[in-house]
C-alpha cells in the first residue's frame, strides 16, 4: 500500500485532495462515535431489532432524498468549493448540536440537525470521488481508489478512537457526547481550510452554470438525473457496477444491523451498554482489518484480473462470511466473519468506484456519484426494513444469514453473466476530461 501511495502521491493535486479526505473523515469518525453512544448504546435505547433498524432508516433516508439535488449541483458547482463550504457548514451544525445536547437534551432539534449533518457528509464524499479523476491519471485510478477510501476509513477509525478517548474525560450524560462533537467540529474546520490549497477549478466540473442557469437547472433535477441514468445505462459497465453495489449494500446493511444487536445482546450482558459498545468496537476493528486486506489485495488482483472479475471474487468472500455467521455466533466466528465482510465490502467498493470513474464522462460524474450515494443509502434503508422484519432482538438468525449468503451468490452470478454478454471486461478510452493537476 505504501508503494502505491508513493506512486499517486507524486501528483500535488492528489496530495491536497487526499489531505482533505483524511482530516474530514477523521472528523466523521468522531461524529459517528457520538451518534453511536447517543442513539444505539445509551443504557435506555435501541436494544431491539426494530429500534436499531428504525434509527438507521431515519438517519439515512434524508440523503436518499437530498442526493438527486446533490448530483446536479456537483456537475455545476466547483467541487473544490463544495469541500470548502460543506465542511464549514458542518462546523456550525456540529457546534449547535453539541450546545443543544448540553442545554436542552435529546429532542426533535437534535434529530433534525443530525440528519442534515449526515446529509452534508454524503454530499462531500460524492464530491471527493467525483474530483479524484481530475488529480490522477486514468491508469492509476484503481490504485488511487484502493488507497483513498480505505485510508479514509482508517482515518475515520482513528477519529472514532479519539472520540472514545475524548468521551472518557467528560462526565456521563449529555456533556459526554458534546465533548466528542466539539472535537469533530474542529476537524471539520481543518478540512475546510485544507480545501483552500486546491485550485478553485482544479476538481472540475469542466462546464459550470451561472446563477440564473443554476436556478433553471435545479428546476430540472429530474431531467438531469434522467440524463445521467441514461448515460450510465448507455455505458453499460457503470450501470452494472452500481447495481452490484446496491445489492451488496443491502446485504451488508442487514449484517451490520445484526452485528450491533449481537454485540449488544449476545457478546455482552444486554444490561451493560458499555460492554456492548466495547464488543461492537471489536467487530468494527475486525472489519477494518478486512478493509486493510482489500487495500493490499485489490491492486495485486488488478495485475491478473479486471475489476469486474475481482468484484465476483469479493462477493464470493461475502457469501462465505454469511455462511460462517449462520454456523455459529461465537465471538471468534463473529470477528472472522466481520473481517471477511470488510474485505468483500472494500474490495467491491474499490472496483465499483474505479469502473464508474473510468467509464463515465466528466460532465456526468457528479450525477453518477450522487446516484451512487442515493442507491447506497436507499439500499441500507431497505436493509433496515428487512432487518426489523426478519431478525430477532438478539440479532442472530441462521435462516437469515443463509439467505444473505445466497443473495451474494446470485449477485455474483448476475454480474458474471452481464460481463459475458458484453464480451468480457473492457476498458474505455474516450473520456474527454481527465487532466492531471
Amino acid at each position: 500500500m505504501l508503494g502505491d501511495l508513493r506512486v499517486v502521491a507524486v501528483h500535488p493535486g492528489f496530495r491536497r485532495l487526499f489531505a482533505v479526505r483524511l482530516v474530514s473523515q477523521t472528523g466523521d469518525g468522531m461524529f459517528q462515535v457520538g451518534l453511536a453512544t447517543l442513539f444505539f448504546f445509551a443504557p435506555e435505547r435501541m436494544t431491539t431489532a426494530s429500534g436499531v433498524a428504525t434509527a438507521f432508516a431515519v438517519l439515512l433516508l434524508p440523503f436518499t432524498v437530498v442526493g438527486p439535488w446533490a448530483g446536479v449541483l456537483l456537475d455545476r458547482w466547483r467541487r473544490r468549493q463544495v469541500l470548502l463550504v460543506g465542511n464549514a457548514v458542518r462546523v456550525v451544525l456540529t457546534l449547535v448540536l453539541a450546545g443543544l445536547l448540553v442545554g436542552v437534551g435529546v429532542g426533535p432539534a437534535v434529530y433534525v440537525l443530525t440528519l442534515v449533518t449526515l446529509s452534508v457528509n454524503r454530499f462531500l464524499l460524492s464530491a471527493l470521488s467525483a474530483g479524484l479523476p481530475r488529480v490522477v491519471p486514468r491508469d492509476q485510478l484503481l490504485m488511487a481508489n484502493s488507497i483513498t477510501p480505505t485510508l479514509g476509513a482508517a482515518a475515520a477509525g482513528v477519529g472514532g478512537a479519539l472520540g472514545l478517548v475524548g468521551g472518557v474525560v467528560a462526565p456521563e450524560g449529555p456533556a459526554h457526547d458534546a465533548v466528542v462533537l466539539v472535537g469533530a467540529a474542529l476537524l471539520f474546520a481543518a478540512a475546510s481550510a485544507l480545501a483552500l490549497r486546491l485550485g478553485p477549478d482544479q476538481l472540475g466540473p469542466t462546464h459550470r452554470a451561472g446563477g440564473t442557469e443554476m436556478l433553471a437547472r435545479l428546476r430540472e433535477v429530474a431531467a438531469g438525473l434522467g440524463a445521467g441514468a441514461r448515460h450510465l445505462l448507455a455505458r453499460r459497465t457503470p450501470a452494472m457496477a452500481l447495481g452490484v453495489m446496491t445489492a451488496h449494500r443491502f446485504v451488508y446493511g442487514v449484517t451490520f444491523i445484526a452485528s450491533i444487536l449481537i454485540a449488544r445482546n449476545l457478546l455482552a450482558d444486554p444490561r451493560d451498554s458499555a460492554a456492548g459498545l466495547q464488543a461492537f468496537g471489536l467487530v468494527l476493528a475486525a472489519t477494518a482489518i478486512g478493509f486493510a486486506a482489500a487495500v493490499v489485495l485489490t491492486p495485486v488482483a488488478h495485475e491478473r484480473v479486471e475489476p469486474e472479475r475481482w468484484i465476483v471474487l469479493c462477493l464470493g468472500v461475502g457469501a462465505a462470511s454469511q455462511v460462517l455467521l449462520a454456523v455459529t455466533v461465537e465471538r471468534t466466528a463473529v470477528l472472522v466473519g466481520a473481517a471477511l465482510l470488510g474485505l468483500a465490502a472494500q474490495g467491491t467498493k474499490i472496483a465499483v468506484d474505479t469502473i464508474v470513474q473510468r467509464d463515465t464522462d466528466d460532465d456526468f460524474r457528479g450525477r453518477a456519484f450522487a446516484l451512487y450515494d442515493v442507491l447506497y443509502n436507499a439500499a441500507f434503508v431497505g436493509a433496515a426494513a428487512l432487518a426489523a422484519a426478519v431478525l430477532p432482538d438478539t440479532g442472530w438468525s441462521r435462516p437469515a444469514f443463509l439467505a444473505l449468503a445466497v443473495a451474494y451468490v446470485l449477485t455474483a452470478a448476475a454480474l458474471h453473466a452481464g460481463v459475458a454478454r458484453l464480451g468480457g471486461p473492457r476498458r474505455r478510452t474516450d473520456d474527454r476530461a481527465t487532466p492531471l493537476a
